[in-house]
């Protein structure tokens, strides 16, 4: 929560509380909350597409509010639909951030504001993502190997988000079927103006008896571990390959405690020297971090010379209040 001259705002709130607005960034569950049966009396600010995919998912943000005086919704280039929320150049809260282009997905673009609430999940130096055409490279590879040993590979990432971009990128793939959780994604996106190549699901592959041993295909499916009853099936029955997407796999150890057969880092969130850039274009007075290193990466900031500091120690802490003031 941002606090000043009695104007309360929520920032991603994980329950609803009263305040003047609430604010959600974007429409993973993390990001979410389920409505009470009391109305809460706030304003709530999300982009349509924000809305939109909250409603596919179980989750209702009512007459939300694209714009409104003294505020600005910026995209931040994270999932379709993605925003931080600029209070006149006072304050900027980046939710979570890509600044990096991603098939369909724009990077995000910096405002001034003299203080900013960053993401800092991935605020460690050692995480560095490699480019997107050396991910697109090295899967492509694989695939093809997989290929012509009449290998299927099972191409894994978030539901939201991260599936789709796999979706358009290698799309290109033939056969290629959708997992049916990423299929009501990707329907929504299409509907959203995506275009995103259309994809039978495992569930209609398996009744045509089109998922077969010796005969390779792609599936793009969710981020799951290998001991999960879907992978077991799909492995078992079909013996296929499975990639996993994430920009945990700069961990050695990801890839054997997932269980995974590959991992290549690829993330919707800036990696530490694109967070470090955000916070330059961003160039504010003061710098709170949050979630994931965010102690670690306000200590790299103030090295730098940035006045920052941590909120919540770098988790989820319900009822945080940040002393902004120079918030009006």
């Amino acid at each position: 929560m941002v606090q000043q001259n009695g104007t309360k705002i929520l920032l991603d709130p994980s329950h609803p509380s009263e305040c003047d607005f609430t604010f959600v960034s974007h429409a993973h569950v993390d990001h979410l909350h389920k409505r009470g049966r009391k109305k809460m009396n706030t304003q709530v600010l999300a982009s349509r597409e924000t809305a939109l995919i909250a409603h596919a998912r179980g989750y209702e943000i009512a007459d939300a509010a694209e714009e409104h005086d003294g505020f600005q919704l910026v995209d931040t280039g994270h999932i379709l639909g993605s925003r931080g929320l600029l209070v006149g150049d006072d304050v900027y809260y980046t939710g979570d951030i890509s600044m990096r282009e991603r098939a369909f997905m724009k990077p995000a673009k910096m405002p001034r504001a003299k203080t900013l609430i960053i993401e800092s999940t991935f605020g460690r130096p050692e995480y560095v993502f490699p480019g997107l055409s050396e991910v697109t490279h090295r899967t492509n590879k694989i695939i093809s190997e997989m290929y012509n040993l009449g290998i299927p590979v099972i191409l894994m990432g978030y539901t939201l988000g991260k599936a789709q971009l796999l979706t358009k990128l290698f799309g290109h793939w033939d056969p290629i079927y959708v997992h049916d959780s990423v299929a009501k994604m990707n329907s929504v996106y299409s509907d959203l103006g995506v275009e995103l190549k259309s994809a039978m699901t495992h569930s209609q592959a398996q009744e045509k008896g089109l998922l077969a041993k010796n005969r390779p295909w792609i599936m793009v499916a969710p981020l799951m571990h290998s001991r999960n009853a879907f992978v077991k099936e799909m492995k078992d029955k079909y013996g296929a390959v499975t990639i996993g997407f994430t920009g945990w796999a700069v961990g050695t150890r990801y890839k054997y405690m997932m269980g995974l057969d590959y991992v290549i880092p690829m993330s919707d969130h800036c990696d530490y020297k694109e967070l470090l850039d955000a916070v330059k274009q961003c160039n504010p007075n003061k710098v709170y971090t949050f979630h994931g290193f965010a102690e670690e990466f306000s200590k790299s900031l103030q090295k730098m010379g940035f006045d920052s500091e941590p909120v919540g120690n770098g988790k989820r802490h319900d009822g945080e209040t940040v002393p902004l003031d120079s918030f009006q």
